[in-house]
């Protein structure tokens, strides 16, 4: 018997703020990102003419976690919703911030202080309004892939 693949519906992996989740989001995008600097040492003196030495190292240096929100504009939100990222953007502050899957908000797989960098409204005529928001993480971030028990996409 075959084995079955479940692959992941992006519509059970959520965003959240404040105890709420991102209302009327269409879609996020969670960027872990590595800084590193290169290292480069001189070839042994045993190595004479050898190609050893031109080979780059890394190094880590620096870790970074960057989230992309897009979502539509409500007026009755239940959840947070643009105004609400608003008035965090407004007051400069550090939030909060957690990815978790749907039904598992109590056990995030990435959690941690952030900050709004950007806040974007987007209102064409005659369309629906939309919000994009970029966090950029302020400080060490909780990231663990154990806690990822994706579901399936016939869930």
């Amino acid at each position: 018997m075959a084995q079955q693949r479940k692959y992941v519906n992006g519509s059970n992996l959520l965003v959240g703020l404040g105890g709420k989740a991102f209302g009327h989001c269409t879609t996020h995008t969670s960027t872990f990102t590595t800084e590193t600097t290169d290292t480069k040492v001189k070839p042994p003196k045993s190595q004479a003419a050898s190609s050893s030495g031109l080979w780059k190292g890394k190094r880590v240096t620096g870790l970074a976690v960057q989230v992309k929100c897009d979502g539509l504009q409500f007026h009755n939100e239940a959840e947070t919703g643009f105004k609400d990222l608003l008035a965090v953007w407004k007051e400069g502050g550090v939030v909060e911030l957690v990815l978790f899957e749907r039904e598992h908000d109590e056990t995030p797989y990435c959690s941690g202080n952030f900050v709004i960098t950007t806040l974007e409204n987007t209102a064409p005529a005659g369309a629906d309004a939309t919000y994009s928001a970029t966090l950029d993480n302020d400080g060490e971030v909780d990231v663990d892939p154990t806690k990822i028990d994706l579901l399936s996409a016939n869930d």
